[in-house]
């Protein structure tokens, strides 16, 4: 090849090597400030009855609203808050059915007589998409025909568990039925960043909200957990924000959380973010999610 045609190729070449380069490091620019922009879907909303007060339906949108989130996933003890919400703003709620009624709360729901049949007629009444959030503090075996009931109605109805839990929890779960659907409440609150990775790794199919992690994923102001950084971009089509508004101090501090999640995903490039913060939900849910929804109901 004459020595003219060899610079030129090499000259080819350098130039879609420094394209591609440049290509890869706007794939891994931050989002940044622009993540204000973004729609959130909120994972894990709660509308417990003390806040029924404090907080009427209008003003729960109203905090949607002005914090950007578009949607969010609701459940609450008893159901007739979510419900309430849904009813009020059926275009911003996706419902799930949390068993917590009466009696039955977050240490001995599994146990409560006449479980599976409430269950099964909130079910058959209102339009839920998920079963949970709902606890399991410990495994007993004798919960066994129970949990398998409610991996039954969830099956039937193509809908999602939404567990709160350790790892060897969703494990059992998955022992149950493997095909079963479910997502991971706080990626496990207490569990630590390498076991949330191992069971995200191990368990292909399960979703996880960050709810409460927030502050754990961020390693200081500018930077992300080495191991967080790990699950979230390995991980990135399965993970959704959330804010456990479990107590009326958490609508207080609404605001905040949105914010310190908006902090961490600012971190991330705008794909990777996106994901994150409300497309994931909408394959999920398949819902269009868009800043179109805010002001609406």
């Amino acid at each position: 090849m004459p020595a003219f045609a060899n610079s030129v190729c090499a000259a080819v070449l350098a130039a879609a090597a420094m394209s591609s380069l440049a290509m890869a490091d706007d794939a891994a620019t931050p989002i940044g400030d622009a993540v204000k922009d973004l729609p959130i879907f909120d994972a894990h909303i709660h509308y417990k009855e003390p806040a029924w007060d404090a907080y009427p339906v209008k003003s729960i949108i109203q905090l949607m609203d002005r914090n950007g989130v578009v949607m969010g996933l609701v459940s609450s003890t008893p159901d007739e808050g979510t419900i309430m919400l849904w009813e009020y703003a059926p275009n911003r709620i996706v419902p799930e059915l949390r068993p917590y009624h009466g009696n039955a709360g977050s240490s001995n729901w599994a146990k409560v007589e006449g479980m599976q049949e409430y269950l099964r007629g909130r079910l058959d009444t209102y339009p839920h998409e998920g079963i949970g959030e709902f606890h399991i503090h410990r495994l007993d075996p004798f919960d066994e025909p129970l949990f398998r009931d409610v991996i039954k109605l969830a099956k039937e109805r193509d809908i999602y568990l939404h567990v709160h839990s350790g790892a060897d929890e969703i494990r059992w779960l998955y022992g149950l039925d493997p095909s079963a659907k479910i997502i991971w409440a706080h990626a496990g609150l207490g569990e630590s960043a390498n076991g949330v990775y191992r069971l995200m790794k191990e368990r292909p199919t399960l979703l996880a909200d960050t709810s409460l992690k927030e502050y754990e994923i961020l390693d200081g102001q500018d930077s992300l957990h080495p191991v967080w950084k790990k699950i979230i971009y390995q991980f990135q089509d399965r993970l959704m924000v959330g804010s456990d508004t479990w107590v009326n101090s958490q609508w207080d501090d609404y605001d905040s959380i949105i914010a310190s999640n908006r902090a961490w995903l600012s971190l991330l490039p705008r794909d990777v973010a996106e994901k994150i913060a409300y497309k994931n939900a909408e394959r999920v849910f398949d819902r269009d999610i868009s800043m179109d929804l805010i002001g609406k109901r």
